[in-house]
């Protein structure tokens, strides 16, 4: 009689890389992209659009701005956006303004590849643009004498949303005429709704990151935290426990400024961003070896041995205490304390009750009359 063959257990698929996580989009342009681009990594994507775009094609600014571009020869334009250098030309040919013809003397410099594709769409050429795809580079290339002495010359720069002290004051200093173009400019959304319930998220650390595409973005988040008498509370959560991760240093200003240190990928990229969030937030987390199992304690699951488990508040709460000093015996005073939406002695017996349920039995241990330990 022959034995059966043996058959090897079918290998476990691992979780997806954000599996277990909240992340929190506050872009309004792009936020579809950037939460699909987080879902497919696994995360649950909480969307609160800090700002919201306001184009300025019929905004008296925005004339005044380009008619003082039209008085005179420009040598230099920046273009920083390709939305917003885009939406200047088509809003000057609305306005019969012959700001391309007025414009194909200077030299036009792009910030980055959109600006570049912006610039050529509106039959003009650009003259350069930074590898970096940052207005610090573009600065740096303009105060090193790149492009001629800027003493006495006329400069254009296309603002977008931010009004660009720093790179404005700079060129000014040199001794340029510079002359700002606000395109758009950025105010709250019409409904802040989404972006209050975000503010008590990160306070509360139930959110584990919250990503920021825009400097207005930024800003809008701690300013609508300060209306509800909660910025310090965001900001400390923001300095411990949420993590802040910006695309690039001039969307992270406002929060430096801050005092909050952020999180920034290589390139100002979407892509890149997601990225950064796969790379940062499951490193935060150690995995522990707790007898024979692995074990990583995420946002709102853990994973065992490869296994996302789902847990709810208390019980994620608790073993989420339990792994700040794993071995170590937490009291069930101090389990109280954390438990979501306060709690007593029974409120944490049954918490660890489910929790053993869902992660098996000898992984949380109960050393009498003290409390309550991960069995590494």
């Amino acid at each position: 009689m022959t034995s059966p063959p043996d058959t090897a257990p079918e290998p476990l698929t691992a979780p997806a890389p954000l599996a277990g996580y909240t992340v929190a989009v506050t872009a309004a342009r792009r936020r579809e992209e950037l939460g699909a681009l987080l879902d497919r990594r696994g995360a649950r994507v909480v969307y609160a659009p800090a700002i919201r775009i306001v184009p300025l094609s019929d905004d008296a600014e925005l004339v005044a701005a380009t008619e003082q571009v039209l008085a005179a020869p420009v040598d230099l334009v920046v273009a920083t956006t390709g939305v917003g250098f885009r939406g200047w030309l088509e809003a000057a040919d609305a306005w019969d303004l012959p700001l391309v013809e007025h414009l194909r003397t200077a030299r036009v410099l792009a910030r980055g590849p959109k600006a570049r594709g912006a610039i050529r769409g509106g039959g003009l050429v650009d003259a350069w643009s930074p590898a970096s795809e940052s207005s610090a580079e573009v600065l740096e290339h303009l105060l090193s004498g790149a492009e001629g002495p800027l003493e006495g010359r006329r400069v254009a720069v296309q603002l977008h949303g931010d009004p660009l002290p720093d790179f404005v004051d700079a060129l000014r200093a040199a001794g340029a005429e510079v002359l700002t173009v606000p395109v758009y400019r950025w105010v709250l959304p019409e409904d802040v709704a989404p972006l209050r319930r975000l503010v008590g998220m990160v306070v509360a650390r139930t959110v584990d990151a919250v990503t920021f595409t825009s400097a207005p973005a930024a800003a809008s988040l701690l300013s609508v935290a300060a209306e509800l008498g909660q910025h310090d509370d965001l900001v400390a959560a923001l300095r411990g426990g949420v993590l802040p991760i910006a695309v690039g240093p001039v969307t992270a200003g406002p929060l430096t400024a801050a005092g909050i240190e952020t999180l920034q990928p290589e390139r100002s990229r979407l892509g890149a961003l997601a990225r950064e969030v796969v790379a940062r937030l499951p490193e935060r987390d150690p995995v522990l070896r707790i007898g024979a199992a692995e074990l990583q304690v995420r946002g709102f699951a853990a994973v065992l041995d490869g296994r996302l488990v789902e847990l709810p508040p208390g019980p994620m709460a608790v073993l989420r205490a339990l792994a700040v000093r794993p071995g170590a015996v937490v009291a069930k005073t101090d389990l109280v304390r954390g438990l979501p939406g306060g709690g007593d002695g029974h409120a944490v017996e049954m918490a660890v009750t489910r929790l053993r349920a869902a992660l098996g039995p000898g992984l949380v241990e109960t050393v009498v009359k003290r409390g309550y330990r991960l069995a590494v």
